[in-house]
């Protein structure tokens, strides 16, 4: 408590970042709206019209960047199993409940509830509850939670009550978002999109991701087929639109950085600083940031982003406790893959993931599976965009049982139903803990993770108990877990 308010006094006591006039001066890469009809004939003024535009009509907005551009000038129809003036907010009773916070008790557009109904959510939990609670009347937030707690629905709901209570101006241009979304991870764009795509699917919102690793012009065909609320981007990709004068962020109402930590950690501030330049000033756009720790760094970026934000914390521990069984098994660094093959081979198991450390780990990890017939696939940087999409809709469909993987690449994994989450090599940094098992033990349902600690990496473990603020049982693995692996031929 005493760090929460000390946090609150910094930022009631900040000075805000030096203003900057009301339009962002153009630079060479990014034309001023004026001059973009030259330029660019696809980028050609559209007056907003109810009737025609694309942002209005029944047609469905989402734009899904799997599918041939071709198709994308194509009205398409609004993805509902009704019409959507046959659905009333009174088909949609929660009753009260002490201690928790009905999205009934915020003022939430019918489109907007319509699908959060559909989506079987009826409680808000702990985090949207204390976010929507400030970002709704306009407030900047900082938020600090894991994954797995809700935070991508928080601030996806104040993004869309702010898009619809807010008309588009009338002139708009193509490129021209009104939210931004930038997030660390390939992954994460493409789950934080497929969640907006869910959460839009009845208010004719236009939804967007740019990521790296995918066809450029491919992105560039659907940004130029419709106008743009919501973009969701990895800040790379975002910049390679921006610099070419194709995505442009001078009519962002809504700024939101997800897993800021992250950000930090993988070098991508030098880009998110350019890409808010670009932004209006931080008092004429709302800025939400969310971080898995805060640190001094993670601090320092939010006091000069945002404008007195509210500050909510979730405390990891709770989440990583409640519905995970946790396991440490203490084994020599040679005999750990052995225990490893022969967990998922006697149990049976179909969806588990395992971490390690390093790139080169999770290689070694998913060729000696294969190569031993469990079927595997790894997920790391080195990994194309492609082959990622692929190999996580194979998980998801159980047709791979174990998914390896790097902690960069695993924060972007939404899979639901992974049983456990087996910890290779411990991590160096105790928060990584708390996001590996935060797979498995989602949405109230329970999980197991199970961590090897052996002679070289036993040492993370002290630091990983000091956050959970307990200790975590220490055992030596049967006999039967650390028999030779049969030889397949």
């Amino acid at each position: 408590m005493t760090v929460l308010k000390a946090l609150k006094k910094m930022f009631g006591k900040a000075e805000g970042e030096q203003p900057s006039p009301t339009s962002t001066p153009a630079s060479p890469a990014t034309p001023r709206s004026g001059d973009r009809k030259h330029e660019h004939p696809s980028r050609t003024a559209k007056t907003h019209d109810p009737a025609g535009d694309s942002g209005s009509t029944a047609a469905a907005a989402v734009v899904n960047q799997d599918k041939p551009a071709a198709k994308a000038d194509k009205p398409r129809r609004q993805r509902a199993s009704k019409p959507v003036d046959s659905w009333k907010l009174e088909d949609f009773a929660v009753e009260p409940a002490e201690g928790k916070t009905r999205f009934h008790d915020f003022k939430l557009a019918p489109e907007l509830m319509h699908a959060i109904h559909d989506l079987g959510f009826p409680y808000c939990t702990p985090i949207q509850a204390q976010v929507l609670g400030f970002t709704l009347k306009g407030q900047d937030a900082i938020g600090r939670a894991q994954t797995g707690t809700g935070k991508t629905a928080a601030f996806l709901v104040s993004i869309i009550t702010q898009l619809l209570q807010t008309p588009p101006p009338k002139e708009r241009y193509m490129g021209e978002p009104r939210a931004l979304i930038i997030a660390p991870t390939r992954e994460l764009v493409v789950q934080i999109a497929k969640d907006a795509a869910e959460l839009t699917k009845y208010t004719g919102l236009n939804v967007m991701q740019f990521v790296g690793g995918m066809d450029f012009d491919k992105q560039l065909k659907l940004l130029e087929s419709r106008f743009c609320d919501i973009l969701v981007a990895t800040p790379g990709r975002l910049l390679d639109f921006n610099q070419r004068g194709e995505v442009h962020l001078d009519m962002v109402e809504v700024m939101v950085l997800d897993e800021a930590d992250r950000m930090l950690d993988m070098g991508f501030i030098p880009q998110v600083r350019q890409i808010i330049r670009q932004t209006p000033p931080k008092n004429e756009r709302q800025t939400l940031l969310f971080s898995a720790t805060f640190t001094d760094e993670v601090m320092n970026l939010a006091k000069q982003w945002t404008t007195d934000p509210a500050i909510v914390e979730i405390e990891s521990e709770n989440v990583a406790s409640d519905t995970v069984e946790q396991h440490v098994y203490m084994v020599a660094s040679s005999d750990k893959y052995k225990l490893l093959y022969n967990l998922i081979a006697q149990n049976d198991w179909i969806r588990v993931m395992v971490f390690a450390n390093r790139k080169d780990e999770v290689r070694r990890i998913e060729e000696r599976l294969t190569r031993d017939g469990i079927s595997a696939a790894q997920m790391s940087g080195d990994v194309p965009q492609h082959k990622r999409i692929k190999t996580l809709e194979g998980f998801r469909e159980g047709k791979i049982r174990v998914m390896v993987a790097t902690d960069v690449a695993g924060r972007g994994i939404h899979v639901d139903a992974i049983s456990h989450v087996i910890n290779y090599t411990l991590p160096d940094v105790p928060d990584d803990y708390v996001h590996r098992i935060g797979r498995t033990g989602r949405a109230g349902a329970s999980g197991t993770s199970i961590s090897f600690a052996s002679e070289n990496d036993a040492y993370a473990l002290p630091p990983i108990e000091q956050l959970l603020g307990r200790k975590i049982n220490c055992e030596m693995p049967p006999e039967e877990l650390l028999k030779p692996v049969p030889r397949k031929h």
